[in-house]
């Protein structure tokens, strides 16, 4: 008689604030060497009342704070995953990780000394374009796209995997896509590029899988598949942006308003137009100045502005426009 699979469910959490620098992610480390990992607990369907307060519970003993705003992402279970936590439970058979999206408006102090913020482009360095295309993608992904795509087992295929990097990665002449960073991931991890193939293949094949180590321009690897779903995020996020004022989760109560456009430009990873930014949002009526002014920046003073909430209550609202990237 078989014996039923053991399944163990855990809980992953993205947990970004944002700077005009660059968007951040809460990461851990389980043990010295390792890779980082999102934070990440189990789920105890005896104990624990319900999947969000559980991970309230666990992100606050991991990273020392209290997170606000979050909603569930996806559910991640491919088969052959490791497991991210030693003891979530003694080698189960499969591990079901359901990941949620957190949003706080400023990197709090993390007070456990595995956990700090990392810029979510360490781990995905070709998904900004604030500065133009980046120079990595067509001196080190395509070409190793390409190769793949010779090596392909025939000429259907081969076709297949060309026009797969060329949507993905804008080459060609076909246009960037923010908004499909999962999609490029994986294609990477398809290929054999992304470090986290070989482990996953290995241990498929029930073998020992050496340590993983950054390639050049091909980011940062992470545990099991916190890439994966820290790449679910990104696409997530920067769409939202575009149709609800989730924005605001990550502003301070008063800002500036070019504050705000280069906390969407850090999401999005784009450069936007000043004047259509503050043309398209003054439209939406979510914001209004305070009549005060911040002259910390040196020059003339600019108005704080603050987003106003009751407008979220009295109609539907969207969010900020995000233009096609220059080249």
């Amino acid at each position: 008689m078989s014996q039923t699979p053991r399944v163990a469910i855990g809980l992953s959490a993205v947990i970004v604030a944002v700077t005009e620098d660059a968007p951040y992610v809460v990461v851990t480390r389980e043990t010295e060497g390792a890779a980082l990992g999102l934070p990440f607990g189990p789920f105890d369907p005896a104990g624990d009342r319900t999947l969000e307060l559980s991970l309230r519970g666990w992100v606050h003993e991991q990273t020392g704070f209290d997170i606000g705003y979050v909603e569930q992402l996806y559910t991640f279970g491919d088969r052959g995953r490791e497991t991210p936590l030693a003891n979530i439970e003694s080698s189960p058979d499969r591990v079901i990780s359901i990941s949620y999206l957190a949003l706080t408006p400023s990197r709090a102090v993390l007070e456990r000394a595995a956990a700090r913020w990392r810029s979510w482009y360490d781990f995905f360095p070709w998904e900004d374009w604030r500065d133009g295309r980046p120079p990595l993608i067509d001196e080190i992904i395509a070409p190793l796209l390409k190769t793949w795509a010779q090596e392909a087992p025939d000429a259907e295929t081969s076709a297949q995997r060309r026009a797969r990097g060329r949507l993905a990665f804008a080459l060609e002449g076909a246009v960037w896509n923010e908004e499909r960073a999962l999609e490029r991931y994986e294609l990477l991890y398809e290929a054999g590029l992304a470090p986290e193939a070989a482990r996953d293949s290995a241990r498929l094949d029930g073998k020992r899988a050496a340590p993983m180590t950054a390639a050049p321009g091909l980011g940062e690897p992470m545990v099991s598949d916190h890439r994966r779903i820290l790449a679910t995020a990104i696409g997530r996020l920067r769409a939202k942006i575009k149709y609800r004022p989730v924005i605001f989760e990550l502003a301070p109560e008063l800002f500036t308003l070019l504050h705000l456009q280069r906390l969407v430009e850090a999401i999005s990873g784009l450069e936007l137009h000043k004047q259509n930014f503050r043309r398209l949002l003054d439209r939406t009526g979510l914001v209004e100045g305070t009549g005060q002014f911040d002259a910390s920046a040196g020059g003339r003073p600019a108005e704080l502005f603050r987003c106003r909430r009751e407008t979220l209550n009295e109609r539907p609202v969207g969010g900020v426009h995000v233009p096609a990237p220059r080249e």
